[in-house]
């Protein structure tokens, strides 16, 4: 097991839980270590996102109306 500094408390559904605690056995990690990874995942998810809003931010708008348009004179919609 990896070394963990911080301790929680995590409140799971049972199903949940249930699922958890076969995953941990089959794969011969534990709980924590799955949720460790889980949420790691799930934040560089969101760096993901927040960096490529950084890199889009200077672009131009366009309003919906404005693609609502475009999409009708296109026969779209």
């Amino acid at each position: 097991m990896a070394v963990l500094k911080k301790r929680a408390t995590i409140y799971f559904d049972p199903d949940i839980h249930r699922v958890l605690k076969f995953k941990s056995a089959s794969t011969n990690k534990s709980i924590s270590e799955l949720i460790d990874i889980a949420i790691r995942y799930e934040l560089a998810e969101d760096e993901e996102d927040i960096r490529t809003f950084k890199e889009r931010e200077k672009e131009s708008t366009i309003s919906f109306e404005s693609v609502l348009k475009d999409l009708k004179d296109n026969g779209k919609i």
